[in-house]
């Protein structure tokens, strides 16, 4: 079985963490998150590939940004 969502009819909501200058913009299609996945994508590059984290994942990485965790 599959675990790679079809999402060719996802709504994408950009992230409020996205700057509004036109780059590091980050959208996810949170219909999903219900499925245990999270798609992921680059706004900038609307048709281009999405990954999909399992929803634990996901939650762990962004845990981690908020608390400082990680750095760029």
């Amino acid at each position: 079985m599959s675990r790679t969502p079809d999402l060719s009819r996802a709504e994408w909501v950009k992230s409020s963490y996205s700057e509004g200058n036109g780059g590091n913009c980050l959208e996810w299609a949170p219909a999903f998150a219900a499925s245990g996945v999270v798609p992921v994508r680059d706004s900038k590059a609307p048709h281009g590939p999405a990954l999909a984290f399992e929803t634990a994942a996901w939650s762990a990485f962004i845990g981690g940004v908020k608390d400082g965790e990680l750095s760029i």
